[in-house]
């Protein structure tokens, strides 16, 4: 199933396979999300969800039940 997955704050849309990766889509979508651990430990891929959940890119994946996903890359100014 395709999940269109919008990023802010660089207003970038790309097209997702429910269960790939949140990092892997935006590495292919030519946006940095900071990684550390990449087992979602060390929290330096936080990213939030439009419903202000804060999830880690490196282990979350693309839900199947959603056509659309809003995704608002923040920095971390200690990472």
């Amino acid at each position: 199933m395709s999940v269109q997955i919008h990023f802010l704050p660089d207003d970038v849309t790309i097209e997702a396979t429910a269960g790939e990766s949140i990092l892997q889509v935006a590495d292919r979508a030519g946006l940095s999300i900071p990684t550390g651990c990449l087992m979602g430990s060390c929290h330096a891929c936080e990213v939030e969800l439009a419903d202000g959940e804060i999830i880690c890119a490196c282990i979350s994946s693309v839900p199947p039940d959603q056509a659309k996903m809003t995704i608002n890359l923040f920095v971390d100014p200690t990472w």
